[in-house]
């Protein structure tokens, strides 16, 4: 009987753990591009928040956090890279802005799925 029991907490508790979206958090660099036509097919300018990412989902909304000033932003991923060295995301130049980078352009960053 208390192996029945043990065995059914196991499973609700598996349950809970496979129904739970994955939780993305990676860091390291990031870069700006001023727009474009996007791998998803859409036209983006320097004014909208969006970013490239190589294997996020279109349509999925990260927080970028720029690691040395501390500084956060919300981006929609609408396009495919980066592809230089070492980065894990590009960002629009609005993003870029709100991040405190133009001036570097690159920073450490925190993406955070959301």
């Amino acid at each position: 009987m208390a192996g029945r029991f043990f065995a059914a907490i196991v499973l609700v508790l598996l349950a809970g753990i496979a129904a739970s979206p994955p939780v993305l958090a990676e860091t390291g660099r990031a870069a700006y591009y001023r727009g474009g036509r996007t791998a998803s097919g859409e036209v983006t300018g320097r004014n909208g928040y969006t970013a490239a990412h190589r294997t996020l989902p279109f349509g999925t909304n990260v927080l970028v956090t720029n690691m040395s000033n501390g500084l956060s932003v919300t981006v929609r991923i609408n396009d495919r890279g980066p592809y230089g060295r070492g980065r894990i995301i590009d960002v629009s130049t609005a993003a870029a802005r709100e991040l405190g980078m133009i001036g570097s352009g690159t920073a450490s960053v925190r993406v955070d799925r959301q």
